[in-house]
């Protein structure tokens, strides 16, 4: 259905609860790498349920090689907290890429340049910076399922 990124993710159990939303709506995930973590971490098999072997995880040697492999026409949304578009503003299809930053920094900012157009966020208070990654992930890919398979 969808391709969630993670880009150089830092907390396991962030990952682990990310790969269970994929498995729940048959999306792919992308770790690019390095990871702050090993995928053998038992915090993130324990927040992935056990349900890590069912995942589809496609591993990437850095960012600039996923970048590279997902150019157009392939669709990428990056999530931001940098951007004014709303996220329910976006007109999702089946196989575009969701791509994630890493906890304490986000995407590169040289990458959000480059691409203005791709870019999208999810309004929150300005009292709060940022949303946990996995809430982020939920948010995002659920609204993304909501617009293509209004039946689930």
């Amino acid at each position: 259905m969808f391709n969630v990124v993670l880009v150089e993710p830092e907390i396991p159990p962030n990952t682990g609860n990310i790969a269970r939303l994929c498995l729940a709506t048959r999306s792919r995930l992308h770790l690019v790498k390095p990871l702050g973590f090993s995928v053998d971490d038992r915090r993130l098999r324990r927040a992935g349920m056990d349900y890590w072997d069912e995942v589809v995880v496609q591993y990437w040697e850095g960012f600039a090689e996923f970048e590279a492999a997902t150019r157009p026409p392939s669709r990428r949304f990056l999530l931001t907290t940098k951007s004014k578009r709303r996220y329910w503003d976006a007109d999702f299809r089946e196989g575009d890429y969701l791509v994630f930053g890493r906890e304490t920094k986000g995407l590169p900012e040289s990458f959000l340049l480059s691409h203005p157009d791709d870019c999208l966020t999810i309004p929150m208070a300005p009292e709060a910076r940022s949303l946990n990654l996995a809430t982020a992930v939920a948010i995002i890919l659920f609204e993304g399922v909501r617009q293509l398979t209004p039946s689930w």
